[in-house]
C-alpha cells in the first residue's frame, strides 16, 4: 500500500441489517475505508449494525469471523443471524432464559404468560443488565444498539417491532424456545403452584369461587391465578404463539438471512 493512500473495502449486508444502516447507505453496498488492521467485526460495527444481529460473514467469498483483518480492496458479505437462533441451554434446560430491558415492560408479560422465564425490572442502567445477563446466563433482548455493542454482554439480541404483538413474532421467530403457557406469573415471573381451592377461599369475590376450582399461586409473590382470569385476547396470544413456534420447530426454520 503506498504511503498516503487510504484504501477501502466493499461491505454488503443482509435486507435484515439495513435498518442499521444510515439512510444513505442502505441503497448500495457500503464501500468503507480501511487501514489494513481494522477487524471485521470492528467494521461492520462501524457502519452501525451490532455483532449480536450479525450472522456468517464471508471475505472474497471465504468464510470471515469478527476478528478477520480483511485484505484491502475485499468485499465482504453480512448474513443475518440465521433463524431460529440456537442459544447454549445448560443441563435439564429447555428453553433459553430471558432479560428485557426497560422499554420492553410488555413484552415481558407476555413471555411470561407462555411460561418463558423472563427477568424485567424498570428501574436497571445498561451495566447492571450486562451482569445479570452473564451471571444467570440470561438472552438479552433490548432495542438500544449501544448495549448490544457492550463488549461484555455474552448474548444480546434486538427486538424488532414497535408494537407487543411484532415484538413476540420477532423474539418468536428468532428463538422458537419451547412453550409452558400459564406456567408463570405475568407480575413477577415467579413459577406457578397448584393450590387447594379451600386455601385461598377468602382471597376469591364470591363469583370466582362459584365459578372456577383449579387454581394456581405464584411460589414468588403469593398471587392466585385462575383460567378464567384471561380474557380471549389472552387465549389468542397463547393459541398464535404456539402454533408459530410449533411450524418453526416442525420445519427447523426461520426466515431467510442471506447477504445480497
Amino acid at each position: 500500500m503506498l504511503i498516503g493512500v487510504e484504501s477501502e473495502i466493499t461491505i454488503r449486508v443482509a435486507d435484515e441489517l439495513l435498518m442499521f444502516l444510515p439512510a444513505t447507505r442502505r441503497e448500495s453496498p457500503a464501500r468503507v475505508p480501511y487501514d489494513g488492521t481494522s477487524t471485521l467485526g470492528h467494521l461492520v460495527e462501524s457502519l452501525g449494525v451490532p455483532l449480536p444481529e450479525a450472522g456468517p460473514m464471508t471475505a472474497d467469498g471465504e468464510p470471515a469471523g469478527p476478528a478477520t483483518r480483511p485484505d484491502a480492496g475485499a468485499e465482504v458479505r453480512v448474513a443475518a443471524v440465521p433463524r431460529p437462533q440456537p442459544v447454549p441451554l445448560d443441563p435439564g434446560q429447555v428453553a433459553p432464559r430471558f432479560l428485557l430491558d426497560v422499554h420492553l415492560g410488555t413484552l415481558a408479560r407476555r413471555m411470561r404468560l407462555l411460561g418463558l422465564d423472563t427477568a424485567y425490572h424498570n428501574d436497571m442502567d445498561d451495566p447492571a443488565l450486562v451482569v445479570q445477563a452473564n451471571e444467570e446466563r440470561r438472552v438479552l433482548l433490548t432495542q438500544d444498539r449501544g448495549l448490544l455493542r457492550r463488549r461484555a454482554l455474552w448474548f444480546g439480541a434486538y427486538v424488532r417491532g414497535s408494537r407487543p404483538d411484532d415484538q413476540l413474532r420477532d423474539l418468536l421467530d428468532r428463538f422458537a424456545p419451547v412453550l409452558r403457557p400459564w406456567t408463570r406469573c405475568t407480575a413477577c415471573n415467579g413459577e406457578l403452584v397448584p393450590v387447594d381451592k379451600q386455601e385461598i377461599e377468602r382471597e376469591l369475590r364470591s363469583g370466582t369461587r362459584r365459578s372456577y376450582d383449579v387454581y394456581g399461586r405464584c411460589a414468588g409473590c403469593g398471587r392466585v391465578y385462575w383460567r378464567g382470569a384471561h380474557g380471549d385476547h389472552l387465549e389468542e396470544i397463547v393459541r398464535d404463539a404456539t402454533r408459530l413456534v410449533d411450524s418453526l420447530r416442525r420445519n427447523g426454520t426461520g426466515r431467510a438471512g442471506a447477504a445480497v
